[in-house]
């Protein structure tokens, strides 16, 4: 397989790679740092990937970790192809690798079956127009000159003199 290269500050992306390997050889995959040794970059975020055996899945299948699990839209998967992965995957969310940039070199024994978008949540919207959103134009209130402050605090440490001098008391 080819170089993947990843750009900056990618968001949202997953990369679904069926493994070649024995069951064990995979397994290790979920240990700090060896996913980075197969996809030969460094520093990935090992939260970010899974490595799971499809059958782990039973009835849910790859179409419906990506589409239910994942938040990826329908008109992406291709459920044929999906079904036909079978063994080990490893998924790689591009959160993985921290918004930098960084370029792929899979293992030969990693297979690339498809690269996936997650749906993302439309945050824009129009104008509010009710009264609370206007902005606020009247003129600033005074701040108090500390008085009341000052008088609490005097009124505290006399009432804590009072305390600690008829516990003294009762003591001696």
């Amino acid at each position: 397989m080819s170089d993947l290269t990843l750009s900056a500050g990618e968001r949202g992306v997953i990369r679904l790679f069926a493994l070649d390997m024995r069951p064990e050889e995979a397994k290790f995959l979920r240990e700090p740092g060896a996913a980075d040794q197969v996809l030969g970059v460094s520093g990935l975020d090992p939260e970010q990937i899974d490595v799971f055996p499809v059958s782990d899945l039973e009835d849910l299948g790859l179409y419906g970790y990506l589409g239910e699990g994942c938040g990826v839209s329908e008109d992406q998967l291709d459920r044929a192809r999906l079904e036909s992965v079978d063994g080990w995957v490893l998924v790689l969310r591009s959160a993985a690798l921290g918004r930098r940039a960084a370029t792929l070199s899979p293992d030969p024994r990693l297979r690339l079956v498809g690269l996936y978008t997650e749906e993302t949540t439309n945050w824009s919207g129009g104008t509010i127009e009710t009264e609370s959103a206007r902005p606020y134009s009247a003129a600033p209130k005074p701040v108090p000159n500390g008085q009341p402050r000052r008088t609490g605090s005097a009124v505290l440490a006399l009432i804590m003199l009072l305390v600690i001098g008829g516990a003294l008391w009762l003591i001696l």
